[in-house]
């Protein structure tokens, strides 16, 4: 298997590896997530559903900012409806749902969804919601994935250009998992980045992203405009 420098195996994915097309119906968990998201984050204003699902019927909800938290967040039920294929090695982390915070400016509404520069953390979201079902993979903690190969800017707004999955910090750790008779779901944050930060990822691993993110007040929320948190390599010499 292919690995970064870091060690961590590198999945590659293409069209003639991915299932064929299989309706799902509606979520299994629904009712225990939005209860979930609405004791640790906030009332849900909105759910956008989908019509036509394949493999797992995606669903988003929508929290809008309130005063005590100022920003929009967007969580999906229903990638936990099915078991991720995860690694004899990985124990535990078979049900996932995933999150993306958003400012308080950013607009939401099926008319701004037109605009591709509104739409991406959406179509981000339902995209990874429904990958490791369409592939027969898994996503987990520290996990990237990249716009492309090469990876492309999310929007033409933005030089953002691939996911990694982390624990939310902004919201209490007992939101990082909803525990079922059944199952526990873990819930992470997609936190965009930039190329340089991608290559350090890929160097040291995730870990070796933290010292910049809180030195860059990186956060949840996310910002198009944030700064590179990789340190660019000083060059000496006359030119």
């Amino acid at each position: 298997m292919e690995k970064s420098e870091s060690g961590a195996p590198i999945y590659r994915y293409t069209a003639s590896k991915k299932n064929d097309f299989e309706i799902a119906t509606g979520g299994n968990s629904i009712q225990e997530i939005s209860d979930h998201i609405e004791k640790h984050i906030g009332e849900i204003h909105m759910v956008f559903h989908e019509i036509i699902s394949d493999q797992v019927h995606i669903d988003i909800h929508w929290v809008k900012p309130t005063k005590e938290k100022p920003f929009h967040t967007l969580v999906t039920s229903g990638m936990s409806d099915k078991p991720m294929n995860t690694p004899d090695d990985v124990i535990n982390c078979d049900y996932t749902e995933i999150s993306i915070c958003l400012p308080p400016e950013w607009k939401i509404s099926q008319e701004d969804f037109k605009d591709e520069s509104n739409y991406w953390p959406i179509r981000w979201l339902k995209y990874l919601a429904r990958f490791p079902h369409e592939y027969n993979t898994w996503l987990g903690y520290g996990h990237t994935i990249p716009n492309g190969d090469p990876a492309e800017p999310f929007a033409s707004n933005t030089k953002l250009n691939t996911v990694v999955l982390l624990p939310t910090i902004i919201f209490s750790e007992d939101f990082h998992t909803l525990e079922l008779p059944n199952k526990n779901i873990d819930f992470y944050s997609l936190i965009p980045l930039y190329s340089k930060e991608v290559e350090l990822k890929m160097k040291k691993g995730v870990e070796a992203l933290f010292d910049g993110f809180d030195k860059f007040s990186v956060t949840d929320i996310l910002d198009i405009h944030r700064p590179n948190t990789v340190k660019r390599k000083k060059l000496f010499g006359l030119f």
